[in-house]
């Protein structure tokens, strides 16, 4: 008797790729970078050189760092809308108390509002199951408020920029922006909270199946109480170096960059969802935006198209991610 073996069919070519997109997000990513460089060369010939590396680079980190924080929030499912105010407080308070204190207090003074902003969304979010929207929502809009009841006081005192914020924001050492003193570090810890702690194994579980992470003894209202703080704390940071790069302090100095944000993790591969992304993909994301954004502006579209843009490429890169999923 013979048995005749049936082969086995590989599976078509589009599933085959959405797959590859799935396990290895970080290729079309660069390969996207890379074909973005190339079009605003062709653009404007000439223009990407050592310079124009620098300064991308040095515009792209305020926008990873802004981002970094979104990831983390987003790994549980969640989105932080209060970042932009977090940050532009950050900013303004610092401008503001470095004319009557010394740099690192007006600095420890600026980072408390941030930090008091993460921990009262990690209560409201953590214990008392307030959506993520609208707690960050809702503290945003106080921040705001109390932003602008702050600068009546102080009104009159004028601004003042600590030169190692101005340092760190705009200068360049051997062709390399100062920033990267700053965001390698951070940017370390967050890829090493991700991928080598406990804590970053407890977003992913919560991201991906909350109810069962607090089966298995999960303190969901700490880890969240953390996150946002994080979340907050890494958005102040954010503040104090963009008040440096623009040096220009106003109450709504960070708030554009809160789209862009979500943008960025969401091109990186970070999902809405939760339990899915990493701040790797993030800071490519980042580039990738300020990039287009460079692009955007040799091909003279107006901030209201950008916007348009920006919220079309989070809308097309969710749904494809849902294609993936319901693929797989």
């Amino acid at each position: 008797m013979t048995i005749s073996a049936t082969s086995i069919q590989p599976p078509p070519l589009g599933r085959r790729f959405k797959r590859f997109m799935s396990d290895y997000p970080l290729v079309p990513l660069i390969v996207l970078l890379i074909l973005l460089v190339l079009v605003l060369n062709m653009l404007s010939p000439g223009i990407v050189n050592q310079r124009w590396i620098a300064n991308t680079v040095k515009f792209a980190i305020p926008l990873a760092l802004l981002a970094g924080a979104q990831t983390m929030v987003m790994l549980t499912g969640g989105i932080d809308l209060s970042v932009g105010t977090a940050a532009t407080m950050a900013a303004f308070i610092v401008a503001t108390q470095s004319v009557e204190h010394a740099p690192a207090v007006a600095i420890a003074i600026a980072l408390l509002p941030a930090l008091v902003i993460g921990f009262v969304n990690g209560i409201g979010v953590g214990i008392f199951r307030v959506h993520p929207l609208i707690m960050t929502l809702g503290t945003s809009l106080i921040g705001v408020g109390c932003l602008q009841v702050y600068q009546r006081t102080v009104i009159s005192s004028g601004t003042k920029y600590p030169d190692v914020l101005v340092w760190l924001g705009t200068g360049l050492t051997w062709g390399f922006p100062n920033a990267l003193v700053l965001f390698i570090p951070v940017a370390a810890l967050l890829i090493f909270i991700q991928r080598r702690t406990g804590f970053g194994r407890l977003l992913y579980a919560i991201g991906d199946n909350e109810r069962a992470a607090r089966l298995a003894g999960v303190k969901y209202w700490q880890v969240i109480l953390v996150l946002y703080m994080l979340s907050s704390a890494l958005a102040g940071i954010m503040g104090l170096l963009y008040v440096g790069l623009i040096k220009a302090a106003s109450l709504s100095l960070a708030e554009p960059l809160v789209l862009p944000s979500v943008a960025a993790a969401v091109i990186g591969g970070t999902s809405i969802f939760g339990g899915r992304g990493s701040y790797t993909g993030t800071i490519v994301g980042a580039l990738i935006l300020t990039v287009l954004t460079t692009l955007l502006t040799i091909l003279q579209m107006p901030e209201g198209a950008r916007r348009i843009l920006f919220g079309a490429i989070v809308l097309l890169v969710t749904a494809a991610y849902l294609r993936i999923i319901e693929d797989r």
